[in-house]
């Protein structure tokens, strides 16, 4: 009996399996456990690997170590979306992205913050216009995105204002919400400048390349914590019991580029929107 329990314990799991005998049965490598608002946030090598990372590229052990890092210093809760990584090609290093959210969440924590104001940049009767929110008219042409973050101990807000044509790779829901997608860019940015001590090098999907920008989750991650249920021991989880991992949601591929055109035209260039001084 003691053989076999033995030889079950060291079977290795299927190929592809999912479950959290498989997960369990890499060890607990690289294990880190933080707190997050009242729950503990446990994070592996093989946990970020199955469930928080995105692309067909192999992120190293070096990188994951980075993603680890940078969500327990920055109190980042992965499996609620907050944050993730990403890796297309082995060429280029990993990518970690955030929700807007988790940028105005740890805003909003600050003594300092006392609130912002955004919306879009059009062409309206040959005239530039700052249109708060993200609705416009069918007749204005959008412009860009632009946002002011207020905090107590200045006296002007942080304004940042961004070019459309710079971000938009007329791709995903930047050809169904150009509008929201631009002010989610002004937004992200804006905040980042008026908090760098609380978001410096917090990125948002749509500040990035195409390819993160069309994966699922731009949105926020819902797909993210959606993929998996984890260990956490705070006020939903009394008795400290792992929970349930459910499979994860099948990796899409990046679309595939379709072979250039003999004379491909260049895209024109933006001027990176008007920002403040020293951004």
């Amino acid at each position: 009996m003691a053989d076999q329990k033995t030889q079950g314990a060291a079977a290795p799991a299927a190929q592809g399996d999912t479950s959290i005998v498989a997960i369990l049965s890499q060890g607990d490598k690289g294990k880190v456990t933080y707190n997050v608002n009242g729950q503990d946030v446990a994070l592996s090598y093989g946990i970020v690997r199955q469930f928080l990372t995105r692309g067909n590229a192999k992120v190293s052990d070096a990188e994951v170590v980075q993603f680890i890092s940078l969500c327990k210093f920055n109190q980042l809760n992965p499996f609620l979306g907050e944050a993730y990584l990403v890796k297309y090609s082995d060429r280029d290093p990993a990518s970690m992205i955030t929700s807007k959210e988790a940028l105005m969440k740890r805003a909003e924590a600050s003594d300092q913050y006392d609130g912002f104001q955004a919306g879009v940049i059009v062409m309206r009767n040959n005239e530039p216009v700052e249109v708060e929110g993200s609705f416009i008219l069918p007749t204005d042409q959008l412009l860009g995105g632009w946002c002011k973050v207020f905090r107590k101990d200045r006296k002007v807000p942080v304004v940042s204002r961004v070019s459309f044509q710079e971000f938009s790779k007329n791709q995903s829901t930047w050809k169904t919400m150009p509008a929201t997608m631009i002010r989610k860019v002004a937004e992200a940015q804006a905040f980042r400048e008026a908090f760098p001590v609380n978001l410096g090098g917090m990125y948002i999907a749509e500040e990035q390349t195409p390819d993160i920008q069309t994966q699922p989750g731009d949105d926020g991650g819902a797909a993210a914590a959606a993929a998996v249920e984890i260990e956490m021991k705070g006020a939903g989880n009394q008795g400290g019991k792992p929970l349930t991992f459910a499979a994860p949601a099948a990796k899409e591929a990046p679309a595939a580029q379709a072979a250039p055109a003999p004379a491909e035209q260049a895209a024109p260039a933006g001027d990176g929107g008007d920002h403040n001084p020293g951004f």
